[in-house]
């Protein structure tokens, strides 16, 4: 079993071995078995808050393996208006209820659920289920790096 027990930088160059693709609630799992879909075990021994975002590099602990993150395609819903106070007011309204939200400017995206759904559409809000990585926000205390994209 590999054991991967740090994140390198994004500057490195380094030989990347495999991809591991995981969705946004696995990617924040710091002590966690994964098997490649060739049936190889892996072990993440992260530091305790590590939250891994698409594109980052991890290293095994014999430093002999590095395998690069890629955000797993998963079901969400896409919230979208031509109004940008209505995307404004659902931001809001989905963070009162601190929901994890990939924030982006012409668009927010959550895990589907339909009370939450009923509830945007009555903001006036447009929202279409999708299969596409997620990338929430990491809360605002997290110790790990945080990659925007304006």
């Amino acid at each position: 079993m590999l054991t991967f027990t740090q994140r390198l930088s994004a500057t490195v160059d380094a030989t990347v071995s495999f991809t591991l693709s995981l969705t946004a609630e696995e990617r924040t799992r710091t002590r966690h078995r994964f098997e490649t879909p060739d049936g190889q075990d892996l072990y993440l021994r992260l530091p305790r808050g590590t939250v891994l975002h698409d594109g980052d590099l991890l290293q095994s602990e014999h430093r002999d393996v590095i395998i690069r993150i890629v955000a797993k395609p998963e079901p969400v819903l896409t919230v979208t208006s031509q109004i940008p106070i209505n995307l404004l007011r659902a931001s809001y309204h989905l963070g009162n209820r601190h929901v994890p939200l990939e924030v982006a400017p012409d668009y927010l995206r959550l895990s589907p659920d339909p009370v939450l759904q009923a509830m945007l559409e009555q903001l006036g809000v447009e929202v279409k289920e999708e299969v596409v990585p997620f990338q929430p926000e990491v809360g605002a205390y997290a110790h790990s790096h945080v990659k925007a994209e304006v």
